[in-house]
């Protein structure tokens, strides 16, 4: 198993601010993207991350995030199987974000 990095949303918030060529994944599905999301996110669905991680950079950091922070730490544990280096999961994903960073963001 490989060894994620995990950033809290304050953590997330410091870090694209000294990395703005993050890419944050959003790997929710439609739906859930449709009620709330981050500004200026990349949608691939987990079960589409197979099919169309070579769409993504390898070389900027990739956050992915999802609701609570499990399904994007499954794909990113994927992604770097695949090759990828630069990954972080969003610890207790968009949800936690809402509570302690952005409450605009609402929640479900």
């Amino acid at each position: 198993m490989n060894d994620i990095s995990q950033l809290t949303p304050v953590e997330l918030h410091a870090f694209l601010t000294e990395h703005p060529d993050t890419v944050l994944l959003d790997v929710r599905e439609e739906n859930e993207v449709a009620f709330c999301s981050l500004p200026n996110h990349v949608h691939i669905p987990m079960n589409m991350i197979p099919l169309r991680h070579n769409e993504l950079p390898d070389d900027k950091p990739i956050v992915l995030y999802c609701h609570h922070g499990i399904r994007s730490l499954h794909c990113a544990m994927y992604l770097a199987d695949a090759g990828f280096e630069k990954l972080y999961n969003l610890k207790g994903g968009i949800d936690e974000w809402s509570q302690t960073v952005d409450p605009s963001i609402p929640r479900y």
